[in-house]
């Protein structure tokens, strides 16, 4: 009797999330207001980073940030000051444990307890992976995954005793999807990707659910963090939509934020499509961007 009971619950859940969605179409999600949380942002000397302090900025929130390029980072700041807003910045080093914990340690002391974390800071080496150095590897990890745990560990803390917070983690379609020569960044993506989803599952768990996660994939974006990107799929994205998107979900507590967003049509189609029909759509995307390959230089 109790499968027969599971499965009319179960269905009874599908059909109530099914009419939730149709009419989140029509009625906007309510937004939250962030004004006054103190927010820290990593790799905010440049590209996505910079472009959401700037957003954080006019939301009249207070604001943290972090990169290891002290002129660039200055410059962020700067920026952020004139659209009204508090700044205090770190030059840190995100492929080191010891500064995150360092700087995190200053941040608790002299600002305060974060509220928002935006683990943003990422590298990328477009190479085959026998063209990719050892140290190469190492880094990518360290900046693009276990700097997330690390300020993760370091702020959570605050959060936890509050029931209040909010986790982003800044990863990427190849997070989702594997792309040739870029086995060592998707690597790190797809583990961005699960640590989101494990963390988001964990809070729950523990009844924290005052602590928001928001994980933000998008595909290429013109910052020159990878050199001459193109697909048939569409444009190369530009830094000011894929912020928009971002701002958008962490307002309304959007747990995963694609952009595009028909990502989550390419998604369905991996499960769905047998492999055959999925190579032959993969040609057609005609991926491509500036890569080593066997040390020569490729298109």
């Amino acid at each position: 009797m109790r499968p027969v009971l599971d499965l009319l619950l179960f269905l009874a859940t599908l059909l109530y999330s099914y009419l939730e969605a149709l009419l989140k179409l029509f009625v906007p999600v309510r937004k939250k207001s962030i004004s006054g949380e103190l927010v820290l942002v990593t790799g905010a000397g440049h590209g996505l980073g910079r472009a959401t302090a700037f957003e954080f900025a006019k939301q009249h929130s207070r604001l943290v940030l972090w990169d290891i390029n002290q002129h660039g980072l200055e410059e962020t700041a700067a920026q952020c000051q004139k659209l009204g807003a508090t700044v205090q910045t770190f030059v840190v080093d995100c492929s080191k444990r010891e500064e995150i914990y360092s700087a995190a340690e200053k941040v608790k002391k002299q600002i305060g307890d974060v509220s928002i974390l935006v683990n943003n800071a990422g590298v990328v080496t477009t190479a085959d992976l026998l063209s990719t150095q050892d140290h190469q590897i190492q880094k990518t990890f360290e900046v693009n995954i276990l700097a997330h745990m690390w300020t993760t560990r370091a702020f959570l803390p605050a959060m936890m005793d509050t029931n209040h917070g909010h986790i982003v983690t800044v990863a990427s379609a190849a997070g989702h999807f594997g792309t040739p020569f870029l086995v060592t960044y998707c690597s790190t993506k797809f583990a961005a990707v699960g640590f989101h989803k494990a963390l988001t599952e964990e809070l729950a768990a523990l009844g924290k659910d005052g602590i928001k996660t928001t994980c933000l994939c998008p595909v290429f974006i013109n910052t020159g963090f990878v050199k001459n990107p193109s697909t048939r799929l569409g444009k190369v994205l530009e830094v000011e939509e894929v912020v928009e998107a971002l701002m958008e979900g962490v307002l309304t507590n959007k747990k995963m934020v694609f952009v595009p967003s028909r990502q989550r049509v390419a998604l369905l189609f991996e499960r769905l499509f047998p492999e055959r029909a999925l190579n032959f759509l993969k040609k057609l995307t005609e991926v491509k961007f500036d890569a080593v390959v066997g040390q020569r230089s490729t298109q």
